[in-house]
């Protein structure tokens, strides 16, 4: 029960990051390479809150730890550039949905293949939170664009990567508490250093851009960390799809504060989220 309230509070936070994260690239789209500039910057921003987390959780720092954290943050990274890429070509109602539920079946993939062996109805909670994803994900827009093999391609590399992410983070243990978490940044943010300038960004954020930015990182780090937390209690097969529920928060926050008019199917993928919480709990 404990994971299932860790994961389902990690999508909670992680989906008002991404809002957060969203309005920032928003209010930076005159800066060349803006949503490049914003993903660096939140990434640096969040260092204070990896130092709270090694305090607060200490565990054993060791060569495993480290290095498992380190390629979760590297894959990531990747997982960032891709999806922007892929929302760039105009296709969002397509790559976001596609993006989601590939990185929740990547894990859940993964923590089968491993040996778990959760109950039937968790498991079914687990695919019903993958469809949650879908559902909740789709625009208003879906289907109006083109999509052509590359930008699903793109959608699909940037959820593997992201379920990479959560299936790699979750294998140092749970003795190495949050080292693979500050593994994980750091090793991002050199990476992402050396490729701001060919990706055209900068750190030179300001105002508002600048706040939403480092309120986005904070909240970043602290959703991978509930995550980690989550992943150490329970079974990865079933924390990793209600950790993957993000895209709800991010649509209710958008109700409530861009006063943005939901689907049906949206109404129905909200539904079937806390149907997929209820079923996990089990």
């Amino acid at each position: 029960m404990i994971s299932i309230l860790l994961a389902g509070t990690s999508a909670l936070v992680w989906g008002t990051a991404d809002f957060c994260g969203g309005k920032a690239v928003q209010g930076a789209a005159s800066v060349r390479g803006h949503s490049y500039s914003v993903t660096v910057v939140s990434q640096l921003c969040a260092i204070p809150m990896i130092a709270a987390f090694l305090l607060l959780v200490p565990g054993r720092l060791g060569v495993s730890a480290l290095g498992w954290g380190a390629a979760a943050g590297i894959a990531g990274l990747f997982g960032i550039v891709l999806l922007y890429q892929g929302l760039a070509s105009g296709a969002m109602a397509v790559v976001a949905p596609v993006t989601a539920v590939t990185s929740a079946l990547v894990p859940m993939t993964g923590g089968l293949l491993l040996g778990e062996r959760p109950a039937a109805a968790s498991l079914i909670g687990a695919v019903c939170a993958i469809g949650a994803i879908a559902l909740v994900s789709l625009g208003p827009t879906a289907g109006a664009n083109a999509t052509g093999p590359r930008v699903i391609g793109l959608a699909l590399s940037a959820g593997a990567m992201f379920g990479i992410f959560f299936l790699l983070l979750a294998q140092a243990g749970e003795s190495a508490g949050m080292w693979p978490l500050a593994a994980a940044r750091f090793a991002s943010i050199p990476v992402g250093l050396l490729l701001l300038r060919p990706m055209g960004g900068t750190l030179r954020l300001r105002g508002t851009v600048l706040a939403l930015t480092a309120v986005a990182g904070a909240l970043d780090i602290a959703a991978n960390g509930l995550y980690l937390l989550a992943a150490h209690q329970g079974q990865l097969s079933i924390v990793a799809p209600i950790a993957s529920l993000y895209p709800a928060s991010t649509v209710l926050l958008a109700l409530a504060v861009n006063k943005e008019r939901l689907r049906p199917v949206q109404f129905a993928g909200l539904g079937m989220a806390a149907t997929a919480l209820v079923l996990a709990a089990l």
